[in-house]
């Protein structure tokens, strides 16, 4: 560990000295991509620079308890000793975890998909309630939403939402939502005050770049047709509204919220790639599913991984066996305690693949 540790330390200070080269400076991109490059390293480059002067002060103290000492300062020495080796477990702790394989899709924006699945117009406001939740979670992460693609129900929820996240880290703390999701309370159309049981699924797409997944235009049908809903003079007098078909894999995608036609077309094709991308993913997950069963599941959203019950005001989610007795504060987008436990399963499981515990 300590020679990858020392590799990475070199390579992190070869590329402050290259990013100061005018001739780096002067091309943009070499700066952005030395830029990065040092930006991923900067973590475990810490990390590994703390643990050097723990790990010597540990080293120095050690030598210093074998002299001639007076119990005051024998005393002292040992609670030094103490500290500094608690520290530098946690140390070597946490640069275990920065050594694991990263997904190389955690610092992507998303493109995320909720519909309501079953339970017809709670489920469809159930939907909403899950979306204005990944709004406000979105907010106090300081990411920007945007919204592409809604039809609503005849109550006012989301037959289905599609969105996107855009900011630093938003698949790593959002990748593990995909799947559907159950709430247990009484439903607004029921006049007997009976709890039902509706679902709504989401889905979660790392964006990916044109470059990445390439569409050919020979393999696109598209259709244009006159937006719908709230959007000013433009609706249902101009074919704004872009359908994108993808023939050879029969997925597509449909955009209606940009002001022009060639807006909307970008849009729905940036839908399309990062679901192409998706099943691709899903794929290669289902050739490895017999030889290994993650608890915080694949992303299929089918898996029932989330319950919201509102009589009891409690959120569990049944991949870890988290339960929280704070709904309102939840559906309020305070997700932090469930995306650090399932990130810190994950890590978990990856380490026990890669024999580091």
């Amino acid at each position: 560990m300590l020679d990858r540790l020392q590799a990475l330390a070199d390579r992190y200070e070869k590329l402050s000295e290259l990013l100061c080269d005018p001739d780096v400076a002067s091309d943009p991109k070499k700066l952005r991509d030395y830029s990065k490059e040092q930006s991923d390293l900067q973590a475990p480059y810490e990390a590994y620079t703390e643990y050097k002067q723990v790990s010597e002060q540990l080293d120095e103290a050690k030598i210093m308890q074998n002299e001639k000492l007076d119990e005051e300062m024998r005393e002292m020495v040992k609670m030094e000793i103490d500290e500094l080796s608690a520290r530098k477990a946690e140390l070597e702790e946490h640069i275990h975890v920065l050594l694991l394989p990263k997904d190389p899709n955690d610092d992507k924006n998303v493109i995320v998909e909720i519909r309501g699945a079953a339970g017809g117009d709670e489920a469809a406001l159930f939907a909403s309630d899950l979306y204005r939740m990944y709004m406000k979670f979105a907010d106090t992460q300081g990411w920007r939403v945007e919204l592409l693609e809604f039809s609503e129900s005849d109550l006012g929820g989301f037959k289905e939402v599609i969105f996107m996240v855009t900011g630093k880290g938003a698949y790593s703390k959002l990748k593990f939502e995909s799947g559907a999701h159950r709430v247990q309370r009484i439903p607004v159309t029921e006049s007997g005050g009976r709890i039902h049981t509706s679902t709504s699924t989401v889905a979660v797409m790392p964006e990916v770049e044109e470059v990445e997944i390439e569409i050919l235009d020979k393999d696109i049908r598209v259709d244009t047709f006159c937006s719908s809903g709230a959007g000013g003079q433009s609706v249902n007098t101009t074919k704004s509204a872009v359908r994108v078909l993808h023939v050879p894999t029969g997925i597509m995608a449909q955009c209606q919220d940009g002001k022009s036609q060639n807006e909307n077309k970008a849009k729905a094709l940036q839908v399309l790639r990062a679901r192409i991308s998706d099943i691709k993913r899903q794929e290669e997950e289902a050739k490895y599913a017999g030889e290994r069963k993650s608890k915080v599941g694949t992303g299929d959203r089918s898996e029932r991984i989330r319950t919201y019950n509102y009589p009891q005001s409690r959120v569990t989610d049944h991949r870890i066996g988290l339960t929280l007795h704070k709904l309102d504060s939840v559906l309020n987008g305070d997700m932090e305690e469930i995306i650090n436990a399932l990130t810190l399963t994950a890590q978990t499981e990856l380490m026990e693949r890669e024999n580091l515990v």
